[in-house]
């Protein structure tokens, strides 16, 4: 009987660093949107896509949008490089 081998991927130094600067963004403007009564959550990192999740009042907000858009030009000016910052549904903490 074959017994399938589950590989782990080890992330390499830049992904590494690309990781904390992109959170180091999010929790930057954390504050700020939990004053509001909001929140954003790091989901995944795919290649150039950030994947997060807006929570509390951001969900309905008319200017959620404003604030993905701040949130992404944040991230490219401190990565020096595109990325695109993707919504994702769901509640808070789940992984899809």
């Amino acid at each position: 009987m074959l017994t399938e081998v589950e590989q782990t991927v080890q992330p390499n130094a830049r992904d590494v660093e690309r990781r904390q600067i992109i959170q180091a963004v999010i929790d930057e403007i954390r504050p700020n949107l939990r004053r509001d009564g909001g929140d954003c959550e790091l989901v995944e990192i795919t290649g150039n896509k950030v994947l997060v999740r807006l929570s509390g009042a951001c969900i309905f907000c008319k200017l959620a949008s404003v604030t993905l858009e701040g949130i992404q030009s944040r991230i490219v000016e401190r990565l020096g490089e595109f990325i695109r910052l993707v919504p994702v549904p769901g509640a808070p903490g789940a992984r899809h």
